[in-house]
């Protein structure tokens, strides 16, 4: 009986030994801070958006708006003193509905003793100087969200951002004022069907392109990552590449992050060493119908060597430890939203996390009304130990 107990035992720790990272289980992360920008807020004296939607109620909310929403973050730069730059995406979801949309950079200010945030300004992306060669949606030069869809922004030590676009996919760098400095990079031998250079058969997904993008430590490097798996690529499989920012060119490294389901997406890509990185993957789903969203430490290195990033669960949004009641939904807290895409490292062990809300289609808090901007911050269950220039 003893041999036997001692077999299973053996069997079981070589099992365990064997099970992927990313199947087990820490420690809850715990709700720590909760703040709330209402659906419903608008960029002072902005024009009018959403004439493309119809006139039709969605969620309560009758288009089109009178003006333009404060929506759609999908990248988030910590500016200090608890200040934030919030990237709005390509505006209504889709190319054809968002030509009113105006591209821009909110700055905002959570306040975590009243739950509310405050919207400081921003700016809006434009190409006053003519640096894009194909028709832009207005005459001004304003970008719109029929022109790109920014996913991911990233600050560089100089003030400038560079942004991820999707529809490119593009790399696009922008002044401090959002002035585009450059022509639109493009990726080598990758295209969605939204390129305006588009070659024959695109072999990226619509909307796939850069959803995430991570800096170098020391700046000199960029690590945009796909939202969608390349054509010919093991299914499920999203690449990130190494873009040098000195040369203006993709270095020709490139590594696979594994979704835990092919119909899966990232939201957010953020760097925590030389080697690791923390991506969020969500599912599709909204609400009570959610199932995965989640928050992995991703390494470069393949010490298992099976072509594809290990992974390590350091949070799962869907069951968070609440013991304060910050959420008001008792004791465990869920961040159930279709769209989560914006991630930052507050300290070694605490995270900013919020939503791109889809304004105003997602309603993923309350069904049949519009979700707000929710940000949160959550304590990991363990230290990331991460690199002194991670921590922004």
């Amino acid at each position: 009986m003893k041999r036997a107990l001692l077999a299973l035992g053996v069997a079981t720790l070589i099992a365990g030994l064997a099970a992927p990272a990313a199947a087990a289980k820490p420690g809850r992360a715990t709700l720590t801070g909760f703040a709330s920008l209402p659906a419903a807020t608008f960029v002072p004296d902005s024009e009018a958006s959403g004439t493309a939607l119809g006139t039709d109620p969605i969620n309560g909310l009758t288009p089109p708006f009178a003006g333009q929403p404060v929506q759609g973050f999908s990248g988030i730069v910590a500016r200090g003193r608890g200040v934030y730059d919030v990237l709005s995406d390509n505006g209504f979801g889709a190319k054809a509905d968002s030509a009113d949309f105006l591209l821009r950079v909110h700055q905002v200010k959570p306040d975590w003793r009243t739950g509310t945030v405050k919207v400081l300004g921003g700016f809006h992306l434009s190409d006053p100087a003519g640096h894009i060669a194909f028709p832009l949606t207005r005459e001004d030069r304003l970008l719109t969200g029929a022109d790109f869809d920014v996913e991911s922004i990233v600050r560089a030590a100089d003030g400038t951002y560079w942004i991820g676009d999707e529809f490119g996919p593009f790399l696009l760098h922008f002044s401090a004022r959002g002035e585009l400095l450059e022509a639109p990079i493009a990726l080598p031998g990758v295209q969605a069907p939204e390129n305006p250079y588009l070659n024959g058969e695109p072999n990226l997904g619509r909307s796939k392109g850069f959803e995430g993008m991570a800096r170098s430590l020391d700046g000199k490097r960029l690590y945009p990552l796909l939202e969608g798996t390349v054509s010919g690529d093991r299914p499920g499989t999203l690449r990130m590449y190494e873009f040098d920012v000195r040369k203006r060119a993709y270095t020709g490294k490139r590594w696979l992050y594994p979704l835990d389901d092919p119909a899966h997406a990232i939201g957010d890509a953020v760097i925590v060493d030389r080697h690791r990185f923390l991506i969020i993957e969500r599912d599709g789903a909204q609400g009570d119908a959610a199932r995965t969203k989640k928050i992995y430490l991703a390494d470069l290195r393949d010490r298992n060597r099976d072509g594809v990033m290990d992974k390590t669960l350091v949070a799962d949004l869907l069951d968070l430890a609440d013991p304060k009641r910050l959420g008001g939904s008792g004791t465990t807290f869920r961040f159930p939203f279709e769209t989560i895409e914006d991630v930052a490292i507050l300290d070694d062990r605490t995270l900013i996390v919020a939503n791109d809300n889809n304004f105003p289609f997602s309603t993923g808090r309350t069904p049949g009304k519009p979700d707000d901007n929710e940000f949160i911050t959550i304590r990991l269950p363990r230290p990331l130990h991460a690199a002194p220039g991670a921590i922004r």
